[in-house]
């Protein structure tokens, strides 16, 4: 129930944050971000959520809409399921980035989104064999050391994915860390694919904030269906919060709303007067995310 609730929320949100990324209103699309998460629990206590040997956990699987940091696609599963098995559950939007971590690498699963005119966007594994199809010109003063289109170099490889794809070596000036993508996308500026790798690090403050504000790292029972409702509900609660800041105007971060609604749930008032300059004042200290 509260899983198709949340489906609701997500319908009602994402048209209320649409260019609010200005990357994404810049390049006109939705950009998504993937990860997982995982929440270690106590093997008595949660026999279903197999993990390790001495351990138990669950993960929560997320696609982040980086517009208002909306998760568009939720799964909760025990710990040992492997994320990325997770990519097949997604329904890929043609046009639209993917930004996902270079564990999810798997080139069938990344041609899937070829064929649908979808792109993805991950650092490339240091054992990736490839042969150089194209050169393209660099700028180096952005950072882009090359900027190449290559091919999988065995058979096996070519099988999985047997087109071209594109390798960009790039230098962060602000970390003075080397980084290599790789992107199906073969024409957008090579310093706009490292900014766009940026922008997954919103799912894991997303992560984040779910865990330390909404409390998913205590049970209130033990069985799957009691864990995975209290997850969906706080999913909703984010999501209630995201809509409520929008349709109100709130000019006060998502973690301010969640202290100032904490401490009011009982008062009888307009919900638009808690956040007022006074009010918001009580919990200006809070660190915020988002």
């Amino acid at each position: 129930m509260y899983a198709e609730f949340a489906q609701v929320l997500i319908q009602k949100a994402v048209p209320l944050h649409k260019g609010e990324n200005n990357l994404a209103a810049e390049l006109n699309t939705i950009v998504y971000a993937f990860d997982s998460t995982i929440i270690d629990l106590c093997a008595a206590l949660f026999p279903w959520a197999k993990y390790r040997s001495t351990t138990n956990a669950l993960k929560i699987h997320v696609l982040l809409n980086i517009d208002g940091s909306i998760p568009e696609f939720v799964s909760v599963t025990e710990g040992k399921k492997q994320d990325v098995k997770l990519l097949d559950d997604i329904t890929y939007t043609s046009g639209c980035f993917y930004l996902i971590d270079k564990a999810y690498i798997d080139f069938r699963r990344f041609y899937k989104m070829e064929l649908q005119k979808a792109f993805f966007v991950t650092r490339a594994k240091e054992n990736l064999a490839y042969s150089v199809e194209v050169i393209n010109k660099v700028n180096k003063d952005q950072g882009i050391k090359k900027d190449e289109l290559i091919k999988l170099k065995w058979h096996h490889g070519k099988r999985k994915y047997p087109v071209v794809f594109r390798r960009i070596e790039y230098y962060d000036a602000l970390t003075k860390k080397d980084f290599t993508f790789i992107t199906n996308h073969l024409t957008i500026e090579a310093v706009t694919i490292a900014k766009l790798y940026k922008e997954r690090w919103k799912v894991e403050l997303f992560f984040k904030w779910i865990k330390q504000n909404l409390k998913i790292k205590r049970f209130y029972g033990n069985s799957e269906n009691a864990v995975k409702t209290q997850i969906w509900i706080a999913v909703c609660n984010y999501l209630l919060i995201a809509i409520l800041r929008k349709q109100l105007k709130i000019d006060a971060s998502l973690n301010q709303i969640l202290q100032i609604l904490s401490i009011s749930l009982f008062e009888k008032c307009n919900i638009k007067e808690l956040f007022t300059k006074e009010e918001a004042n009580i919990v200006s200290t809070q660190i915020a995310l988002f």
